[in-house]
């Protein structure tokens, strides 16, 4: 049995679908033999596990678990280490993608961790995502998706500054797009941001205050091997000046109010 454990609590629709919803993240694991949890960020990560009713009260060694919030490396082998000291099975999935593609069940899967866990979820990956790659130990699927997150949260401040730029220098956006996509910077994530940033609704994909998480955790991970990113560095501050103006529960592309200004 799979069940899963959402942060967000948007239980109607699966419900609908055919699950079954408990109460606190300990009744999930007591009937699942493989849990699924996906939440904010590192600190509900660890709530879920090692909080009142979590996940370590009823884990056991016929149960896996696999953690699929965007987290750092060592907030994973934390997790890991007290999963598996249990005697369960634990596996790391971070996910790249937007909602709509998680909608249309085309994301790509970061695993690491207990590999027979992984072979078992594949079925549930192949339902979820277009690709999905395993990568060893536990940490270097969390590693992986910060790099990821890096270039997407860089690119995106660029994006963001550049549209701000052409306004202020009296260019219409839309022309800015329509050449961009002529060119060999052209892909769907920049063209869709841009997109948003004309039409200014910001309609979330990603929100913008999980993208600044990521950076953070970007910034985190290169202090602790002493590898320079100012480019991230410049682009969280931004970020982190659009979250502080309201737009933290919007697209990340909000952060084009930031830029403008």
């Amino acid at each position: 049995m799979l069940k899963y454990i959402d942060g967000r609590f948007r239980c109607a629709d699966f419900v609908k679908a055919g699950a079954e919803q408990s109460l606190t993240p300990s009744d999930v694991v007591s009937v699942a033999d493989i849990t699924f949890s996906c939440v904010a960020d590192p600190q509900a990560a660890k709530e879920m596990v090692f909080g009142n009713c979590g996940v370590l009260t009823e884990i056991s060694t016929d149960k896996g678990y696999v953690e699929m919030t965007g987290i750092d490396a060592e907030t994973s082998q934390d997790i890991a280490e007290a999963i598996t000291a249990k005697g369960a099975r634990y596996l790391e999935a971070q996910v790249q993608g937007s909602k709509v593609q998680a909608e249309e069940g085309t994301l790509v899967i970061l695993a690491a961790g207990d590999r027979q866990l992984f072979d078992d979820c594949s079925s549930c990956f192949g339902a979820m995502g277009k690709n999905t790659f395993y990568l060893g130990e536990v940490g270097n699927a969390s590693k992986m998706n910060l790099v990821l997150q890096l270039m997407a949260g860089v690119t995106l401040a660029g994006l963001a500054e550049s549209m701000a730029l052409a306004d202020r220098a009296g260019l219409q956006q839309k022309d800015v797009l329509e050449i961009l996509e002529l060119t060999s910077l052209a892909c769907p994530a920049i063209l869709d941001k841009g997109k948003a940033i004309i039409e200014g609704g910001f309609t979330t994909q990603l929100p913008l205050q999980h993208m600044q998480k990521d950076l953070r955790l970007s910034l985190s991970m290169s202090d602790q091997l002493e590898q320079p990113i100012p480019l991230a560095a410049a682009a969280n501050e931004i970020y982190k000046h659009a979250k502080r103006l309201g737009y933290g529960e919007h697209d990340a592309s909000a952060v084009y109010i930031r830029a403008r200004f």
